[in-house]
């Protein structure tokens, strides 16, 4: 989202009124705005450069504001403080007019066919009759940046020029010609240059240079010229200095030169409304001619206003309220969408400076937020669906646990990599490996999406190359392969990738954890129908030590020992092994069902790769008991105790469905009625359950009652009668529920215990700036730092060389809490002492 910087006290000034921090908070939350933050320029300039280089800015405090990216009438102080006013009822909407000239004959700007080339459109208009101050140019200013960098794309779509048409005569002509023909002198310039020495000039302008791309390599560049000759601007670079405008400027002409006309019209129609206020006829624009190179004339700027209908009932049910008509046209109507109403429908006019309003839904949420969301009544949603994780991310969580507790590390590394990684390191040319390469990469690092994840885990044991031996790393996570099947000409395909370093090669290391794997994933060590592993070629590894792994007669990876050059080319100096295969085929046509429970981990199990299931399992019958601990399930009363113990729980007995949850689906005889909404929720999630009943976890108390035995209606003899028995089994049934009463909440007492919380330790490198810097604050000043779930741990001081000294300290940190990012920011902001800040080590807990 745009941020849109201004000045508390002259918002302040145009909205007439004085807010208090809080209280302004407040209403951007009403309009759909965020007050993002309370700063000034000084506090800015301190920040980011430092104190000395803000001890000349200025105090005035500032407010950040986030607006929408597509409200393009919210991004200056004017277009700001006109639509709260008019949100606020203090103000109503303005009209905007064309007018035509007094003089009658207009401005014209004329395109010549060369322009076809390069930038074909250009649209115009005069604010005639304006009066700046200091504040509204610099608003002025910045709202032509503003669009710069939003609509406009930075300048690649759209670019404006501003001019004083006191310094101009028209008619203007847009038109292109070679670098070497042009030569003016640019704004803020003192001499002449040629477009092709303005090309030299701004390659160094900090602020420029991102736009010489645009037409660089064009054979002719786009220039304006007035009348006389004089040179308007050459778009999308730079204005001339001859035509600039001031303070003192009465007349500007506007033109927008473009490559997408309706992008032109869309910032003309902005940069016109919004400072239309300050002419001596407000919110009227002077109209100018544009000549197409057809011949074509076309009045600018169009200023349209459109209608749209909808009706009360669309605004009501989609948002969720029920408002009358008339109501509902008031709320529009403060959100500058004037609007009447004929009956249940609602014409809405469209003004020019709301480009966003494109369908009845831009509409509608105009309405929901004019409304206020937090007046909108919750109500709990009438469709109830199960959630479910993705197979395959789930395979994938379960296969890092698993290969962690097999004592491998886990590492992620970027998608994106060199040429150079996936292609000359490992031995293969780049036209092999089918990589989607990266059209304009800003670094020679992030060239191509990797095609495979060894070069990521071999750069990681490069860094880490002096952590003691063995290192065992593994990955699991996407590349990006070429598919000329797919809509976008590539795919993503999730890969298992592991590495053992150390002074012998350890081929049977990564053999085990291969068979480890495919045992997780209960496939056999067998042909056909299982898995098995012969011998392959392959250019990264090590001839004679390479394997290929097939499984059901499909190739899904290699694993072997890699050779001496790929190891060589990583900066490595000992051997290696490795293994990469493709998970995807693993999860077959049955992965909803396999994957919602643990992978097993004994060998017994039978499994049949990518097999379907061939039945599916039926629901247990209902038990004859109806009678649970929250009462008889076919009574009313027995309904609504389960339904409120649900009302704040998902399962009956902790986090997830277990065979409490089974008995307890099978004593309610039929399905329970819409009233009891938690219930309902509940009973729909469990009998999602139909397929896997058999494998959820035991219940840890007995939730179903059983049903008392029927009185026998037989006379019994006088023999018959226990003289010397107890009552103990008439009140064995009360006993028996008022004890799994108290095994189930302290079942769920358990239950709420704080899970395990993940951790890391780190060891940071902190540099100082010299051998003068005192290393002693320095670390004082690294302990300072605190955050919840940081704990500081031992520091050294390393030798660097020239009798400088760096701080090596150590620390764990809470995973959810703290990362290494917040670390570093924090311990940088020490600029006196820290120069910069390097994780030497990373390790979980």
């Amino acid at each position: 989202m745009p941020t849109v910087g201004v000045k508390r006290d002259l918002l302040f000034k145009a909205l007439g009124k004085t807010y208090s921090d809080e209280e302004f908070d407040e209403l951007c939350f009403e309009f759909g705005l965020e007050l993002d933050e309370i700063t000034s320029e000084k506090e800015i300039i301190s920040r980011e450069q430092g104190n000395f280089k803000a001890s000349s800015a200025s105090d005035v405090i500032l407010y950040k504001i986030d607006v929408p990216a597509n409200r393009y009438d919210l991004l200056c102080l004017e277009g700001l403080a006109r639509g709260l006013q008019v949100f606020k009822n203090k103000l109503d909407a303005p009209r905007y007019r064309r007018v035509s000239p007094v003089s009658g004959d207009r401005q014209r700007l004329i395109i010549t066919k060369e322009t076809a080339a390069v930038r074909p459109h250009a649209v115009a208009a005069v604010l005639r009759n304006i009066t700046f101050t200091q504040e509204r140019y610099d608003s002025f200013i910045e709202l032509q940046e503003k669009l710069h960098q939003n609509i406009c794309r930075k300048r690649s779509l759209v670019a404006i020029g501003t001019h004083d048409l006191d310094t101009i005569s028209g008619p203007f002509t847009f038109t292109a010609k070679r670098p070497g023909d042009i030569s003016f002198r640019p704004l803020n310039q003192t001499k002449e240059y040629t477009a092709t020495q303005l090309m030299s000039l701004y390659k160094t302008d900090s602020h420029l240079k991102h736009y010489l791309p645009i037409i660089e390599d064009k054979p002719v560049y786009p220039i304006i010229y007035d009348s006389n000759g004089v040179v308007l601007s050459m778009p999308p670079i730079i204005n001339g200095d001859h035509s600039k405008i001031s303070l003192q400027t009465k007349n500007v002409f506007i033109e927008c030169t473009a490559t997408d006309l309706t992008k032109a019209k869309i910032v003309l129609d902005i940069m016109v409304t919004m400072f239309s206020e300050y002419c001596l006829q407000p919110f009227t624009v002077e109209e100018a001619e544009v000549v197409c190179p057809d011949g074509r004339t076309i009045i600018y700027p169009e200023l349209a206003y459109r209608k749209e209908k909808l009706s009360a009932e669309f605004i009501n049910r989609k948002v969720g309220i029920n408002e009358s008509a008339e109501s509902i046209a008031q709320l529009l109507t403060r959100m500058c969408l004037l609007s009447q109403t004929t009956g249940d429908e609602l014409e809405v006019e469209i003004p020019p400076t709301r480009p966003d309003v494109i369908h009845a839904c831009d509409i509608m949420e105009d309405a929901a937020v004019a409304y206020g969301f937090n007046n909108i009544t919750r109500t709990i949603p009438r469709t109830y669906t199960v959630a479910n994780q993705l197979p395959l991310n789930k395979l994938t969580e379960l296969l890092r646990q698993d290969l962690a507790a097999a004592g491998f590390t886990e590492a992620l590394n970027f998608a994106l990599c060199s040429q150079e990684d996936i292609a000359d390191k490992l031995g293969k040319r780049i036209s092999e490996t089918g990589a989607v390469h990266i059209s304009n990469p800003k670094t020679a690092d992030f060239q191509v999406a990797r095609t495979t994840l060894l070069p990521g885990l071999l750069k990681t044991i490069a860094a880490n190359r002096k952590m003691p031996l063995p290192l065992k790393l593994f990955e699991i996570s996407d590349v990006v392969l070429k598919d000329q099947n797919k809509d976008v000409g590539a795919r993503n395909s999730r890969r298992f990738s592991a590495v053992y370093y150390n002074k012998t090669p350890g081929f049977e290391v990564i053999h085990g954890l291969l068979d480890r794997t495919m045992q997780l994933l209960e496939v056999k060590a067998v042909h056909g129908g299982g898995y098995h592993i012969q011998a392959a070629d392959d250019s990264t590894f090590f001839p004679g030590r390479c394997a290929e792994i097939f499984v059901c007669g499909k190739s899904v990876g290699r694993l072997g020992v890699l050779h001496p050059d790929v190891i060589s080319h990583f900066e490595l100096t000992i051997p290696c092994s490795a293994l990469e295969m493709d998970i995807e085929p693993f999860l077959g046509h049955t992965a909803e069902t396999f994957l919602t429970h643990d992978v097993p981990m004994q060998e017994g199990v039978q499994h049949q790769f990518v097999k379907c299931v061939a039945s599916q399992q039926t629901l247990l019958s209902h038990p004859r008991s109806t009678k649970t601990l929250f009462g008889d399930m076919s009574t009313q009363a027995g309904l609504k105790a389960l339904d409120d113990f649900l009302a704040d729980r998902s399962y009956i007995e902790g986090f997830e469905a277990s065979q409490a949850d089974a008995a307890v689906f099978d004593a309610i005889p039929s399905p329970p009625p819409q009233t009891f909404c938690h219930l309902r929720r509940w009973y729909n999630h469990i009998k999602s359950f139909q397929l896997e009943r058999t494998r959820l976890p035991s219940a840890k108390a007995q939730c179903v009652l059983p049903e008392a035995p029927p009185a026998s209606t037989n006379d019994t003899s006088e023999d018959e009668i226990d003289l010397f028995g107890s009552d103990d089994d008439e009140e064995s049934v009360e006993a028996a529920r008022v004890r799994e009463q108290r095994l189930l909440e302290y079942a769920a007492k358990k239950s709420k215990k704080s899970p395990l919380i993940a951790k890391s330790s780190i060891l940071l490198d902190v540099k100082p700036w010299d051998d003068e810097t005192d290393m002693a604050k320095l670390e004082e000043c690294v302990r300072s730092v605190s955050m919840d779930g940081l704990l500081w741990g031992q520091s050294k001081l390393v030798p660097v060389g020239y009798g400088i000294r760096k701080l090596q300290i150590g620390c764990v940190v809470e995973d959810d809490k703290v990362g290494t990012d917040l670390l570093e920011e924090a311990i940088t902001a020490f600029e006196e002492y820290v120069q910069s800040v390097d994780v030497a080590a990373f390790n979980k807990v």
